[in-house]
């Protein structure tokens, strides 16, 4: 049976974060917190990186240019769709 995944609020990750930076080792905090190494890392990264948990606040200039530059595209795709419906309706005329 598979597991389900757990959530955690902000405020028991900077208590987990807290204790790392505090000293406890990184294996402790894991084993009691019955937590995955990975997400204690990504927490500690986050953290260190911009004091926040959420991917938008981690994310690089680049990254952040690449997801505006997509939407721009998006938007840009469906104004040449409105254009050409309305360039076939006014050729029927």
């Amino acid at each position: 049976m598979p597991k389900k995944r757990r959530t955690f609020s902000t405020e028991f990750k900077k208590q987990v974060v807290a204790l790392y930076e505090s000293g406890k080792t990184r294996q402790s905090i894991v084993d009691e917190y019955e937590l995955t190494p990975s997400a204690l890392d990504r927490w500690i990264a986050q953290f260190q990186h911009s004091g926040s948990f959420k991917a938008k606040d981690n994310r690089t200039p680049e990254e952040q240019e690449l997801i505006e530059l997509r939407k721009r595209n998006k938007q840009l795709e469906m104004e040449v769709d409105i254009l050409k419906q309305a360039a076939l309706i006014m050729g029927r005329k």
